[in-house]
C-alpha cells in the first residue's frame, strides 16, 4: 500500500492521502477493530463521522526567538534597565537544520520512525500492525503513531504545559496524551494535513526542536547542552542515540540520574542497531558507540544556558513569576493561546517593574535565613509592592531557584514562596495574627470603635454563638473552640490594645460581635483569596489567621490600606519592546476602592502601635518615615510574619517550615529573621523612595465608635442593674458578694467599671455587696485596761481590725505599765466593724 501511494509526487500524494487514506484508515482501522468497538459501544459509523469533523490541519510554528527580561537599574527608571534574563519557552533553544547533527536525524528516523520518508503523515503498514494487535489485547496498546503524529501530540502537550492553572493543565495534558481512538485519529488527520504544508525537513526538524527530554527540557540543542555539555550538531553517535532513547519515556531515561543510566542504555543500543540495519553508520561506528557505557564519564551535567534558572542570581524568583504570568501579559496578544504563541516566537524584551538595587539588597538579606536546613525545612520570602500602583518591586527566597528534572539538592527548590500555587507552586502558609487586620476592619466597618473595651478573659469559645452568612464558608459552626494567648491581657481591653500586642482572646470576642461573611468580605476587598484558589474558609478561628496565603496577596492588601483603602493589583510589566521593535504598553495599575478611607485610617491608627511599642517594634526601621504594620506567628511558631507599609512603600517578610510545624521560636534567630529582614529592607526602600507623607487621623467615630458607657450602678439593686445594662445592649454576670457599707444585695461595683467604654453584647460583671455591721467604740482608758482585756472587749463587739502600739514607761515604778494608754477612735465613735482601731499600751521595754 505504501510502494502504491510513493508512485505519487509528494504534493498529489498527500492531497490523495488526505482524501483516499483518510477514508481507507479510517475504514481499516474501524474493521480491523470491530471487536474492540463492539465491546466500548463504537460503531463503524461513528467512526468514520469522527474521523471526518476532525480538523485537517495544525500549524508548525515559526523558529524560536529568545525573550529578554529586565528590570529597573533603581527607583528612578531615568537611570536605566539591566538585563536579568534570556528566556525561551521552556529550557528550550530551537535551532535550524544546519545545526543539528546528522547523527541526530538518522537516530530519530531509525529509532522512532524507519518509513518516515516513505509515507504520507500515517504509516498505514504500522496501523494494520497496530490494530491486530490492539484487537488481540482488547485496548489501545500500541498507536503505530509516526515522527508526524508525535509532533501533533507534542504541539498539544506543550500547550497544555502552557496554560496559565494547574486545572488546565493537567485536563488539556490528558485529552493531549489519552490512550483513546479518538485521539489517534485526530493526530492521524492532523498528521496527514501537516505532510501536505509542511516537507520531511521541517517535521524532522520540529520533533527534534519540540520532544521532552525530562524535566523542564526541551528540544536536541538544550538537551546536548544539559548532558554533555556541546551543542546539538557536535554530538558522537553514541551521545545521538542516547539523547533519542528519551524521548519515549523521558522521566525514566533521561541523564539527570545515574539511576536512569541502565535503562537509557539498553533503549540506545536498540537505536544504534536500528541505524546500522538502514545504513545510517557503519560496523566501525556502530561496534565504538554500543561499547561506549552510559555512565558519569559518559554523561557531563551542565547548567543550562538560558531560562530563569540561568538568570541573574539576584533575580530569578522574579523571573520565575514573570514567565509564569505570559498569559496574563496583553501586550502579547489580545487571547491567552495568542499571548503563548508569540511567546513560544519570542523576541519581546520584557521591561519589569523589579527595582533591582533593592532587589539585590533583599535578596541578600533573605539569604541570612539558612537554605540548606533540613530539620526544620525553612523557608523564606521578601516582597516588596508600590502603594498607589501595585508594580512589585522585589521578590526573593532563601533558596536557590532550580528547576531542573534533578532538582539540585537540599539549598534549592523550584517552588516559589511568596506567590500562588498557579504561578509558583506553592498552596501558601497560615498567616497568623496578620489576618486579624481584616477582623479589625469588619469591625470599624460595622460601627465599633478602637477604643471600645472587648472581653478578653474567655480561651473557650462555644462556635455556635459565632454568626455567619456565608454559604461557601464551611459552616454552620458549632463545638467548642480552645485558644490561647502570647502573651498577658487584663480581662477587658481597649480594641487598640489588642491590635497593639495581638490579644487572641480579644479578637475572638470581636469575632463573636461580627458576621463571619463580613470578615471575609473585609479581605477579599482587598484583593485577599487562597493561595491553592479554593474559597477562603470563614469559621470561627479564621480571624485568628487559619487560611494559607501567599505573601504576595498579603502585602497587596496592606499596599491598598495604605492607600487610604484603594487596592491595586500586583503588576509586574511597565512595558514592552516587541520583536519589531516597536513599543507596546505594559500593565496598567487596576486599582479599586477596596474600603473606605476613614476606615483605612482607623485601622493604620492602630497598627501603627504594633511597630511602636508593640509586637512589631523589631521591624521598625526608626528613620522618621510614618510606617505601621502587623505581625503573625500561628500555633507553635511554625510560620512567621511581619508585613509594614508607609505611603510609598509596603513589604512582607515571611519565615516558617516548608514542611512539617517545627517551632520557630526553638530554632536559634528563627523568631527574629523576619525582624532583621523587614527593618534593613525598608530602611533602604525609605531612602529610595523619598516624599512619605503620614496618614489623615481618623475621624472621632472611628475611634468611639458605637461604643456604650457603663453607668453608675453603685447602690442599685442587682436586679435593677441588671435590666437598665440589658437595656443598654449589654450581658450580664453576677460574681463573688463583697463586704461594704451598702445594704446586703446591692451593687457595689462592675468589671469593667463605671464610665468604661464598651461594645454592645459585652459582659458586665456585678459585684453585690455583704453589709459591714458597725460598732460604738468603749472607753478603754477612765477604766484601766490591759492590752488582753481591750482586745476581747473590741473582738467581742466584732471588730476586726485591731491594732496594737507600744508605748515605753519613764520610771520604773509607773502604775500604767500594762495598761491601755490610749486608743484610736476615741470612745463613743461608731465606726464599722472593719474599720481600723489602734491602742496604746505603755511597757517597760519596747521590742521592735
Amino acid at each position: 500500500m505504501s510502494k502504491w501511494l510513493s508512485r505519487f509526487t509528494p504534493r498529489v500524494g498527500s492531497w490523495i492521502g488526505l482524501g483516499l487514506v483518510s477514508g481507507l484508515a479510517g475504514v481499516m482501522v474501524a474493521v480491523m477493530l470491530t471487536p474492540i468497538m463492539a465491546i466500548s459501544g463504537v460503531t463503524l459509523k461513528n467512526t468514520i463521522g469522527v474521523f471526518d469533523t476532525m480538523p485537517d490541519f495544525v500549524a508548525l510554528d515559526q523558529l524560536a526567538q529568545t525573550n529578554e527580561i529586565y528590570a529597573q537599574s533603581d527607583q528612578d527608571p531615568a537611570n536605566g534597565y539591566v538585563k536579568i534574563a534570556s528566556v525561551y519557552w521552556q529550557n528550550r533553544e530551537e535551532v535550524g537544520w544546519k545545526d543539528v547533527s546528522q547523527y541526530l536525524k538518522d537516530a530519530a528516523v531509525a529509532g522512532e520512525d524507519r518509513r518516515f520518508y516513505q509515507h504520507r503523515g500515517v504509516d498505514l503498514q504500522g496501523v494494520i500492525r497496530a490494530a491486530l494487535g490492539n484487537a488481540v489485547s482488547g485496548g489501545v496498546q500500541s498507536g503505530a503513531s509516526t515522527l508526524t503524529m508525535q509532533v501533533i501530540k507534542n504541539v498539544y502537550v506543550q500547550r497544555a504545559e502552557a496554560l496559565p492553572t494547574e486545572e488546565e493543565r493537567t485536563k488539556a495534558y490528558e485529552e493531549a496524551t489519552a490512550s483513546s481512538f479518538q485521539r489517534k485519529f485526530k493526530e492521524m488527520k492532523l498528521a496527514l494535513g501537516l505532510e501536505k504544508r509542511y516537507t520531511k525537513e521541517q517535521i524532522l526538524l520540529a520533533y527534534l526542536n519540540i520532544s521532552s527530554f525530562g524535566g523542564n527540557t526541551y528540544g536536541v540543542e538544550s538537551a546536548a547542552q544539559l548532558y554533555f555539555g556541546k551543542s546539538a550538531k557536535d554530538v558522537t553517535v553514541a551521545e545521538a542515540a542516547s539523547l533519542i532513547a528519551i524521548v519515549q519515556y523521558p522521566m525514566l531515561r533521561n541523564l539527570s540520574d545515574p539511576s536512569l543510566y541502565a535503562k537509557n542504555q539498553a533503549r540506545r543500543d536498540v537505536i544504534l542497531q536500528a541505524m546500522l540495519d538502514e545504513n545510517y553508520i557503519t560496523q566501525k561506528q556502530y561496534t565504538e558507540a554500543v561499547n561506549t557505557p552510559v555512565d558519569e564519564n559518559f554523561v557531563h551535567l551542565t547548567q543550562p544556558q538560558s531560562g530563569c534558572i540561568a538568570a541573574d542570581e539576584y533575580a530569578r524568583w522574579f523571573c520565575d513569576y514573570v514567565v509564569k504570568n505570559v498569559t496574563n501579559f496583553e501586550a502579547l496578544g489580545t487571547t491567552k493561546e495568542e499571548r503563548l504563541n508569540n511567546w513560544h516566537v519570542g523576541g519581546y524584551k520584557l521591561y519589569t517593574t523589579m527595582n533591582f538595587a533593592l532587589q539585590k539588597y533583599a535578596q541578600k538579606k533573605t539569604w541570612m535565613v539558612p537554605k540548606d536546613e533540613t530539620k526544620p525545612k525553612i523557608g523564606a520570602t521578601e516582597v516588596s509592592i508600590e502603594v498607589g500602583t501595585g508594580r512589585v518591586l522585589t521578590m526573593t527566597g532563601n533558596k536557590i531557584f532550580n528547576d531542573t528534572l534533578a532538582g539540585g539538592g537540599k539549598d534549592s527548590s523550584a517552588v516559589n514562596f511568596a506567590t500562588d500555587r498557579d504561578y509558583g507552586g506553592s498552596s501558601g502558609f497560615q498567616t497568623g495574627s496578620t489576618y486579624k487586620i481584616f477582623g479589625l476592619l469588619a469591625w470599624l466597618q460595622a460601627g465599633h470603635g478602637l477604643n471600645e473595651l472587648v472581653d478578653a478573659s474567655e480561651f473557650t469559645k462555644n462556635q455556635a454563638n459565632y454568626l455567619d452568612t456565608c454559604t461557601d464558608g464551611g459552616g454552620p459552626w458549632g463545638g467548642e473552640w480552645k485558644f490561647k494567648n502570647d502573651s498577658r491581657a487584663g480581662k477587658a481591653i481597649t480594641v487598640i490594645d489588642a491590635v497593639r500586642a495581638s490579644v487572641n482572646s480579644a479578637f475572638a470576642s470581636i469575632g463573636e460581635m461580627l458576621d463571619q461573611c463580613a470578615i471575609r468580605k473585609a479581605a477579599e476587598s482587598l484583593g485577599i483569596h487562597r493561595a491553592d484558589n479554593k474559597t477562603l474558609k470563614t469559621n470561627p478561628s479564621a480571624i485568628l489567621g487559619t487560611n494559607e496565603l501567599a505573601p504576595l496577596t498579603l502585602v497587596a492588601a496592606f499596599a491598598g490600606i495604605a492607600n487610604d483603602g484603594k487596592y491595586c493589583e500586583p503588576i509586574i510589566i511597565d512595558h514592552v519592546v516587541g520583536p519589531d521593535g516597536s513599543e507596546i504598553p505594559g500593565q496598567s495599575p487596576k486599582c479599586t476602592q477596596g474600603i473606605a478611607p476613614e476606615v483605612a485610617h482607623g485601622a493604620i491608627y492602630a497598627m501603627k502601635r504594633v511597630l511602636s511599642g508593640g509586637t512589631g517594634s523589631a521591624s521598625n526601621p526608626r528613620d522618621g518615615v510614618p510606617i505601621f504594620g502587623k505581625t503573625g506567628t500561628t500555633d507553635s511558631s511554625s510560620q512567621t510574619w511581619i508585613v509594614t507599609s508607609t505611603s510609598r512603600i509596603a513589604s512582607v517578610a515571611w519565615v516558617g517550615n516548608i514542611v512539617g510545624k517545627y517551632p520557630m521560636r526553638q530554632y536559634p534567630g528563627g523568631a527574629t529573621f523576619r525582624h532583621k529582614i523587614m527593618s534593613a529592607v525598608m530602611k533602604t526602600a525609605n531612602k529610595m523612595y523619598a516624599g512619605e507623607k503620614d496618614w489623615a487621623a481618623p475621624p472621632a467615630k472611628m475611634l468611639a465608635g458605637s461604643s456604650v458607657t457603663v453607668p453608675a450602678l453603685r447602690g442599685l439593686t442587682v436586679e435593677a442593674a441588671t435590666t437598665l445594662l440589658k437595656g443598654l445592649g449589654f450581658e450580664v454576670a453576677v460574681g463573688a458578694t463583697e463586704e461594704s457599707d451598702l445594704a446586703d444585695g446591692l451593687v457595689v461595683k462592675s468589671n469593667p467599671a463605671e464610665g468604661s467604654r464598651l461594645a454592645a453584647g459585652m459582659t458586665i460583671t456585678l459585684t453585690p455587696s455583704v453589709q459591714i455591721q458597725s460598732i460604738i467604740m468603749p472607753d478603754l482608758l477612765t477604766t484601766l485596761y490591759t492590752q488582753r482585756l481591750a482586745e476581747r472587749e473590741l473582738r467581742n463587739l466584732g471588730a476586726t481590725n485591731v491594732r496594737t502600739r507600744c508605748e515605753v514607761a519613764t520610771a520604773q515604778n509607773d502604775p500604767l505599765i500594762g495598761s491601755v494608754t490610749a486608743q484610736y477612735p476615741a470612745a463613743g465613735t461608731e465606726i464599722q466593724a472593719n474599720a481600723y482601731i489602734r491602742i496604746t499600751i505603755r511597757q517597760a521595754t519596747c521590742t521592735p
